[in-house]
């Protein structure tokens, strides 16, 4: 397996470099310092895997995620045990994510996964964005089509009169709606209404 490391500390590369090459079917091809010479030296090298540091200069190795993933598989390793990087790094196409303080353990692991066609995410993180994915899950309590009506038409800045009027039914009734909605999302004015049909698209 051909692997080019990218990172911008010598010692990093230098002991992955090791740690790798320990492992008689690794090959390091190459060390790039920065994204830029990732980009450029997994064009020519073509390797089979990209070790990638996201803290780079140069661009942050994020910013060239998207552009290495479609040519070679990419593994990042980086010390930010943040989940929102993780989801940066999925949606932009890696394929792993381990963190630096558990190199020596994990590596392998991540890339055999990855090599196999998995996705590996370092273990404490990604219980961690289970449990968030549970709690938005269980955040969400489900409207009616009718409360999501009313809902959105709220968010667009209606009258009860005229929601009432596009819906053909009473003031009072539209009142109800709203009341409805109000406890099942767990606010209390228009504003915070709107605001939660804004952040979930339902405008």
């Amino acid at each position: 397996m051909r692997i080019l490391i990218a990172d911008d500390h010598r010692v990093v590369r230098t002991g992955l470099r090791m740690l790798l090459e320990s492992y008689p079917d690794f090959e390091v091809v190459g060390e790039a310092s920065n994204g830029l010479e990732a980009l450029q030296m997994t064009r020519r090298l073509r390797p089979d895997l990209v070790v990638l540091d996201i803290s780079m200069p140069n661009g942050s190795g994020l910013s060239y995620l998207r552009e290495l993933s479609p040519l070679s598989r990419v593994l990042v390793l980086t010390m930010h045990d943040d989940p929102a990087y993780v989801r940066q790094v999925i949606q932009a196409g890696g394929s792993g994510y381990v963190l630096k303080e558990a190199a020596d353990v994990e590596l392998l692991s991540a890339i055999q996964h990855v090599m196999s066609g998995q996705t590996y995410i370092y273990p404490t993180l990604a219980a961690r964005l289970v449990e968030e994915k549970s709690n938005r899950a269980g955040a969400s309590v489900p409207l009616s089509p009718r409360e999501l009506e009313v809902l959105r038409l709220v968010a667009l800045g209606h009258t009860n009169q005229e929601i009432a009027a596009r819906l053909g039914v009473g003031v009072r009734t539209v009142e109800t709606y709203k009341s409805r909605i109000c406890e099942k999302l767990g606010v209390y004015t228009r504003s915070e209404m709107v605001r939660y049909a804004l952040e979930n698209k339902l405008t």
